[in-house]
């Protein structure tokens, strides 16, 4: 039995593996990133950690909502991803032969990015298949950008510390 962590966007009900999740936390403003995805919502500073922010609403091509939501910090090829959802409603455990191999095309969703449709009592849950959800070509361009913000960052903290130093003589 495998246990699930349950979201909702646009009015569906979504789930992944609970031991992909770091954690999940209340929404806070991204920092818009140039020449991304629009569905790259820019990044997130996480107790001095940069991670990209993904709108799960724009990847998966649902309706957009004004909902600020929750993020769940998941990780994908080894990285830290935020994924901006509507709310997270529950935590379930689903049966592996409660979960039906993914259709060809299922409610607009392109089929690379499920792993099933797991069914818990007369709900349908679509399981997302986090490892499809970039290519890896948006992976590079993720740990391009990040790597560059974290170098301003080192830069604007030793410019900072700099300034300190000279107040102080």
């Amino acid at each position: 039995m495998n246990k699930f962590a349950v979201f909702n966007i646009s009015g569906e009900e979504f789930g992944i593996e609970l031991g992909r999740i770091a954690e999940i936390i209340k929404f806070q403003k991204s920092t818009p990133l140039p020449k991304v995805p629009a569905f790259i919502s820019g990044v997130i500073n996480i107790r001095g950690e940069v991670i990209p922010l993904v709108d799960l609403r724009k990847r998966l091509g649902v309706e957009p909502s004004h909902i600020q939501g929750r993020i769940i910090i998941t990780k994908i090829h080894e990285e830290k991803i935020g994924l901006l959802v509507d709310a997270v409603k529950e935590i379930v455990s689903i049966e592996k032969e409660s979960i039906a191999s993914t259709p060809s095309f299922f409610k607009g969703l392109k089929s690379e990015y499920i792993m099933g449709i797991g069914k818990v009592a007369e709900r349908l849950i679509v399981i997302l298949n986090l490892d499809n959800l970039l290519s890896s070509e948006e992976m590079i361009l993720l740990e391009e950008h990040k790597e560059t913000l974290r170098f301003k960052d080192a830069k604007e903290n030793s410019s900072e510390a700099e300034e300190e130093k000279d107040k102080d003589v």
